[in-house]
């Protein structure tokens, strides 16, 4: 099995890309959310060096193996989680990370079916799947910087990072610190939707 791939990056399209190691040219999709960081690699004879960690998938039903490409061990565990959702198989999950896994986990954890819905091939029905499996596991994703180049957070996702930068700036704590506190207070209040709300929250999780 194929956990990690090093090697030339040969060709690239819109969703797939073609990785040189060892002489041998390994077939990789890769999500939409990827797709950015790799935008202004070169590709072909002289193509640059990627490094990937790789999500293999063969079955009896499906011989045919399927490598699924990302930039982090974090990004590789989050889909492995997204897999487990019932009626959400390797393919269908690869399309479903159309934005930053940190932006996907963060709806899970404030069980926002509407942004879920805007993903690649998820409709209401599945978004419910989603945050019934998920809700409450990945916290700690939605930590995760997200990715140059991938599309900017929707404005109901700006108030976090107003909160954190506040924690940092004006308030002195340190980003790892402000992280705990931020996601410590999204935990225990998914519902929060506005920056004020946040604050009151992390405050109340501090005192307590």
């Amino acid at each position: 099995m194929i956990s990690y791939l090093e090697g030339k990056l040969l060709t690239k399209s819109d969703d797939c890309i073609v990785v040189l190691a060892a002489g041998v040219g390994y077939e990789i999709m890769l999500p939409r959310a990827v797709m950015p960081a790799l935008r202004s690699r070169r590709a072909g004879a002289e193509g640059d060096t990627v490094k990937l960690h790789i999500s293999f998938h063969q079955t009896e039903r499906n011989p045919k193996p399927i490598l699924i490409g990302f930039l982090s061990i974090l990004e590789k565990e989050f889909f492995e989680r997204l897999i487990t959702v019932e009626d959400i198989g390797p393919t269908a999950a690869c399309r479903a990370l159309s934005i930053d896994v940190s932006r996907i986990a963060r709806a899970i954890e404030a069980k926002d079916a509407k942004l879920l819905c805007t993903l690649d091939g998820i409709g209401p029905r599945k978004a419910e799947k989603i945050i019934a499996s998920l809700n409450g596991r990945v916290g700690k994703f939605a930590l995760m910087p997200e990715v140059e180049g991938a599309p900017p957070p929707s404005e109901e996702e700006d108030f976090r990072a107003e909160v954190m930068d506040v924690l940092v700036d004006q308030l002195g704590h340190t980003r790892t610190e402000a992280q705990r506190m931020v996601q410590a207070a999204l935990t225990r209040r998914p519902d929060v939707a506005t920056a004020e709300d946040l604050f009151e929250e992390v405050y109340r999780g501090e005192k307590a």
